[in-house]
């Protein structure tokens, strides 16, 4: 007994020595303690070994964002606390000492990535440390700093790395009797499309920033996972909510909210045009409907309402809220999908809304692929993501 006691009290003092040791390691440590005996030079060169490393400064599961400048007020905002929505994670900073220094410290999973800007005194700024950034594009292209804890791996396959690289058409104007007006769209066929019959093919919503290298990297996905043999080669038709004469002017909130007059203009005009002019499979197993965000809130509905021409479902953070009665809808089918993919960020994204209808397809199929990350609503997400669902649905 009294040798456990000393056993236990050994081992009690080396973990004060590792805990000690590790904390004077800890650069945000040294940064505070140098701040704290008003040691300027000291503070200045601990923030230049900050500044040079990965910001914001991580140690195991724990986060600390800082930010150096003169301000009244500084916080945080970001997929982690809905940019502001979530009130339940305390986003201000804290001010070290009387310094020009503002902290703020908490926890996050190992592989969890967000994107986030900081407040200072109201204005929102990137955060002038961090070189990551994650473009945003709904409402128009913009940047915001990135966050990437040690086990968040970017996808192996947005690069621009294939060889074989397929084609990706000028957009092409399309007059909608359904719609009362143009929607433009682009075409992907693969390589070695004049040597292929038949092919199946995805009608993508969001189309303009799918294709986009920094948004959905869609095109650069693609041409690596067919080059590579991971999805059997696929005409992609990227549709464009922007009004063709004013770019500015995005109608993606009206046309994918449960709209039957998108559903015609795609069902009776767009894939009978595509039918007629590319060479594909004409049939249901062989179409898919995808989107993100609204986009999946469409695919859901499309496929429920059209199960003759869509089987197949890729639906990256749907906004059922946004329209709860889609869950009828689906429940109604009178014809299931073949395949669904589902993917969901759980910082402030459709988690709960997209497990609910996990549950509705699956009392009618027999699996589905559902994803779920520790990340927000946020490009940077669906682009993670894309390669395994694309793979689900298209593989060889």
């Amino acid at each position: 007994m009294q040798l456990r006691i000393v056993f236990c009290l050994i081992l009690t003092l080396f973990s004060k020595g590792v805990d000690a040791q590790q904390k004077e390691n800890n650069l945000l440590y040294q940064l505070e303690s140098a701040i704290k005996n008003n040691n300027e030079s000291v503070a200045a060169q601990v923030w230049d070994s900050i500044a040079q490393g990965k910001q914001p400064y991580i140690w195991g599961d724990s986060v600390a964002f800082i930010y150096h400048g003169k301000a009244n007020s500084v916080s945080w905002n970001g997929d982690f606390n809905g940019w502001g929505s979530d009130t339940r994670f305390d986003n201000k900073g804290s001010r070290i000492g009387n310094s020009n220094f503002w902290e703020l410290k908490t926890s996050f999973p190992a592989d969890a990535r967000f994107d986030y800007k900081i407040v200072v005194d109201g204005h929102w700024i990137l955060d002038p440390a961090n070189e990551a950034i994650q473009m945003a594009g709904i409402g128009g292209l913009s940047p915001n700093s990135e966050l990437r804890m040690p086990e968040s791996k970017p996808s192996q396959w947005t690069e621009d790395t294939a060889r074989s690289k397929g084609q990706l058409t000028n957009w092409t104007t399309l007059p909608s009797e359904s719609l009362g007006y143009d929607v433009n769209y682009k075409v992907y066929f693969p390589d070695n499309y004049s040597k292929i019959n038949a092919l199946p093919t995805i009608y993508c919503t969001d189309g303009n920033e799918y294709t986009h290298p920094q948004l959905g990297a869609m095109v650069e996905i693609l041409d690596n996972l067919i080059e590579q043999k991971k999805i059997e080669p696929v005409i992609v038709v990227f549709i464009d909510p922007r009004d063709p004469s004013n770019p500015q002017h995005n109608r993606r909130m009206d046309e994918y909210n449960l709209n039957e007059k998108f559903l015609s203009f795609v069902t009776q005009e767009l894939v009978p045009q595509i039918d007629s002019t590319y060479k594909t499979a004409k049939d249901r197993a062989h179409r898919t409907i995808m989107g993100t965000s609204m986009g999946g809130l469409n695919a859901s509905f499309i496929a429920a309402k059209a199960p003759e021409l869509f089987a197949n479902l890729l639906i990256q953070s749907p906004a059922y809220r946004y329209r709860p009665a889609i869950y009828k809808s689906v429940n109604n089918s009178k014809v299931w999908p073949l395949k669904v993919s589902i993917s969901t960020g759980v910082f402030n994204d459709t988690q709960a809304a997209a497990l609910k209808m996990k549950e509705i397809y699956l009392t009618h199929l027999d699996s589905l692929q559902y994803i779920e990350v520790n990340e927000g609503h946020s490009w940077g997400s669906w682009r993670n993501t894309l390669d395994d669902q694309l793979i689900y649905l298209l593989s060889n």
